[in-house]
């Protein structure tokens, strides 16, 4: 049998139940209904709570721990990774952005990876910077297509006057 362990719940039983009902991750249920139990009377052994849980003892130990030290709140917190580092740096998309509102503008992606490493230092894949051009900073790169040196302006003209009459409809 192990020993009986004392602890002081400072929350009310209403407030633990009311908390309980609104938690929405079972990790946070588990740990409200642990100290709504020890609030109750209902265990009196850690072991109890471990079996109830199906949790190993060294589980509800740190839970209890961290109650303790950090109270509710902090029982509670749920912890969030940083994520990765951006590969771009902040001063290059400020330029960059620049560079794409000027009417200069850049040919291809490939010249945008090329004019980072040159202006910026900054080695950066091919994919990376599409993403970050097409869809962060929502620009295109747009190039005029190629015309035949042997078309007619005048019949171009002419086709343009033509075809907008029919979009307007």
């Amino acid at each position: 049998m192990s020993r009986p362990f004392k602890i002081e719940i400072a929350e009310s039983e209403e407030e633990l139940k009311k908390r309980l009902q609104t938690a929405n991750l079972g990790n946070q249920k588990e740990k409200l209904m642990m100290l709504r139990w020890i609030k109750n009377g209902q265990v009196k052994e850690q072991q109890e709570i471990g079996q109830r849980l199906a949790k190993d003892t060294s589980t509800v130990t740190r839970w209890l721990q961290k109650y303790r030290t950090d109270g509710i709140s902090g029982l509670l917190e749920i912890k969030k990774a940083p994520g990765a580092k951006r590969k771009i740096d902040d001063a290059a998309i400020a330029a960059l952005e620049e560079e794409l509102k000027t009417g200069k503008g850049f040919s291809s992606y490939g010249a945008i990876v090329d004019w980072l490493k040159q202006e910026h230092g900054q080695d950066i894949e091919y994919a990376t910077v599409y993403a970050w051009v097409r869809y962060r900073l929502g620009a295109k790169l747009k190039v005029p297509r190629p015309q035949s040196h042997k078309q007619d302006e005048k019949l171009v003209s002419e086709f343009k006057k033509n075809s907008e009459s029919f979009l307007i409809v």
